[in-house]
């Protein structure tokens, strides 16, 4: 695999110093090794504060999400690698704005152990912390035990949700509140098709035969429910809505957020195709595409393969989806 890289040991360490160079009026950097950054205007007092954080190589994951109507920092991992608890804690001061701080990260050990770490820092400082753990990956465990499902492409939209209550000035109690209704109410699946190269390893995170597919896969290689024969934008689109919408069971009538999520390989007309097919079951299930996403939201770097996100809606959330937001590399219900 070739890649455009200099350096395996600094890649990291530069893309942050990259993203720093090309968007300061958006981001800036809360330690002196960059690895904790915040928004340009943080803090912003008398607003709770939104940390977000996880293994570099997923952009725009985590970083991406950092500016106006959506995260306040975020602590940036190695690849694939949880970032500290030291980083998690250096943003949180950064962000803090006198009313509260939530962590919003997805559920992997690494993660978890070092924001508890970090929510434990913060509270002895005196800062409040409330914590929603990202769980909408439907094929990572049963729907008896929901709580342990990784947490995948849903993080966009628990991210927009959280950060419009925010940003309007909803306390901590609420912020938190919304955040964890919008990962209740979101279901994903993805689709592996090739596995992806760390940087500092130079081999793939797990192997797949040519032409086969996996159903299921997670952002890191983990292990899907189904490996086989690759099939056609239809079968597998079948194969993730199918079991999303299971799993969701919205009434019918229901409104509902699509986002169709490329994986960092796969080209958008490929997604647009995923997105033909679900958009279809969807409407045969008698529920109403309110708002639409395609395109790469939260990828795996070379990844080839796509994930599906269904977010059931009510009035609050799909009102949050439509307030403004922009960052480096997101803008919804604004000028660009």
């Amino acid at each position: 695999m070739k890649k455009i890289i200099n350096h395996p040991e600094s890649f990291v360490d530069e893309i942050i110093e990259s993203l720093l160079l090309a968007h300061p009026q958006w981001i800036k950097p809360a330690t002196e090794d960059h690895r904790a950054l915040v928004r340009a205007d943080a803090p912003k007092p008398g607003r709770v504060g939104i940390i977000t954080g996880g293994g570099s190589g997923h952009m725009p994951g985590f970083l991406g999400y950092v500016g106006e109507g959506l995260c306040g920092g975020v602590a940036v991992g190695n690849v694939f690698s949880s970032p500290s608890s030291e980083q998690i804690f250096e943003a949180t001061k950064a962000v803090n704005g006198g009313a509260g701080v939530l962590y919003v990260y997805g559920n992997y050990g690494g993660d978890v152990l070092n924001f508890d770490l970090a929510a434990d820092l913060a509270e002895a400082e005196g800062i409040d912390i409330k914590t929603v753990v990202l769980t909408d990956d439907v094929a990572s465990a049963p729907k008896d035990r929901a709580d342990d499902r990784r947490g995948v492409a849903g993080m966009v939209f628990a991210f927009k949700c959280a950060g419009a209550a925010a940003e309007r000035g909803d306390s901590l109690v609420d912020v938190a509140r919304i955040c964890a209704k919008a990962n209740a109410n979101c279901r994903t699946m993805g689709v592996g098709l090739s596995p992806t190269i760390l940087p500092a390893a130079g081999k793939p995170t797990f192997t797949l035969p040519e032409g086969e597919m996996e159903i299921g896969i997670g952002i890191h290689g983990e292990p899907g429910t189904h490996r086989g024969k690759l099939e056609s934008a239809d079968a597998i689109a079948e194969r993730l809505t199918g079991q999303i919408i299971g799993d969701l069971a919205a009434p019918k009538g229901s409104r509902v957020a699509l986002l169709v999520n490329g994986l960092g390989a796969t080209p958008l007309e490929e997604l647009y195709l995923l997105y033909r097919r679900s958009a279809k079951l969807i409407a045969d299930e008698g529920l109403k595409i309110a708002r639409s996403y395609v395109g790469e939201y939260v990828t795996s770097l070379e990844m080839a393969g796509a994930s599906i996100t269904v977010m059931l809606l009510d009035d609050e959330l799909e009102a949050l989806l439509e307030a403004p937001a922009r960052s480096p590399f997101f803008r919804d219900g604004t000028e660009s």
